[in-house]
């Protein structure tokens, strides 16, 4: 893979206990990546122990001296922050030590700041957020998940090109299928802006394949929304997950019979978790900026992190940026996206 990771190793809830792990378990299964770990260094250096010096050049401590709470204002993290972790690492994106950052810190906060310090690219009005769920057929991408609550037409195409690239980069999908969340499929459905985002969606070049009403039939590769509908989905979502989760520990605990046949079905009930788990699909790329950034769920534990880790990795190998520059030039010049 050849790529540097920047981890903001103070972020989310649970700091250096989760991040360390997870970048060493990262290094472990790429063995070509390096890392460069950002925090309070007397902190790192006692959570890291004998593996600082175990990883040699691909592993190393970058100081900061300052961290962004969870429910600090985005405003006064950039103000008053400007050597925390997270400002740090990306920071070291910008001036090319690293080609990816990630940080399960404060969202708000690391938008802001990314926009700031990255710019957007040529083309790009707002950046956006986009993850990955589970489908039906395998995965989907899903943008913007919160970043714009009030999107025009215009910004839902732009979301459209940058998950299309997302998924070309990541997955290896030559034309990816792109999807426009509406209440129904028929073109007279939804709201203006949905119905104008269509019309520019379908003569964009894109493989567009219209309006998506159930994302989780898996009939295209990447929904675009407006950050509100793509919130909620998303909440809800893991919501669904965590409760079908429950309601079967549920019925499969309620006396000895149940017990026993949770016995028998122990190999599905594990290959069910494992396709919900929503951990495996942790890492929301913030896509649109003039470098890679991944924002981990904040209260992932050491496995989540690590996805997070390795889709930063991923699309950086795989030149994201570059794709999404290059598409958005091509629509500027009038052809085919």
């Amino acid at each position: 893979m050849g790529v540097t990771v920047a981890i903001d190793c103070m972020g989310g809830d649970h700091g250096p206990s989760v991040t360390v792990p997870a970048t060493l378990a990262f290094l472990r299964s790429h063995p070509d990546a390096r890392a460069i770990l950002v925090g309070q260094p007397d902190v790192l250096t006692q959570a890291l122990g004998d593996d600082l010096a175990r990883f040699g050049e691909r592993m190393r401590i970058h100081p900061a001296t300052q961290v962004v709470g969870m429910d600090e204002s985005p405003t006064v993290a950039m103000k008053n922050k400007k050597d925390s972790s997270m400002r740090v690492a990306i920071n070291l994106v910008k001036e090319g030590e690293a080609q990816a950052a990630v940080s399960a810190g404060n969202t708000g906060a690391l938008m802001a700041i990314s926009r700031f310090v990255l710019k957007t690219l040529p083309g790009i009005d707002r950046p956006a957020i986009a993850t990955v769920l589970p489908s039906m057929k395998g995965y989907i991408y899903v943008l913007d998940l919160g970043a714009n609550v009030d999107c025009s037409a215009e910004h839902l195409l732009q979301f459209g090109i940058m998950g299309s690239q997302l998924v070309a980069a990541v997955e290896h999908v030559d034309r990816p299928r792109v999807g426009l969340l509406n209440i129904g499929e028929e073109e007279i459905k939804g709201n203006e802006v949905v119905k104008q985002a269509s019309a520019l969606l379908r003569a964009s070049g894109l493989n567009f394949c219209g309006n998506v009403e159930d994302i989780y039939k898996g009939s295209a590769d990447v929904v675009v929304c407006d950050g509100f509908v793509g919130n909620v989905a998303l909440k809800t979502s893991e919501g669904l997950a965590q409760m079908l989760t429950a309601f079967l520990r549920q019925e499969f605990g309620r006396n000895l019979l149940t017990k026993a046949m949770a016995l028998v079905a122990l190999p599905a009930l594990k290959a069910f978790k494992r396709r919900v788990d929503h951990r495996r699909y942790n890492g929301a790329t913030l896509l649109g900026l003039r470098g890679v950034v991944v924002k981990s769920h904040g209260s992932a534990d050491a496995y989540g992190f690590e996805q997070a880790i390795h889709r930063a990795a991923e699309a950086a190998a795989n030149r994201l940026i570059e794709r999404i520059g290059e598409r958005m030039a091509a629509m500027t010049h009038g052809e085919a996206a």
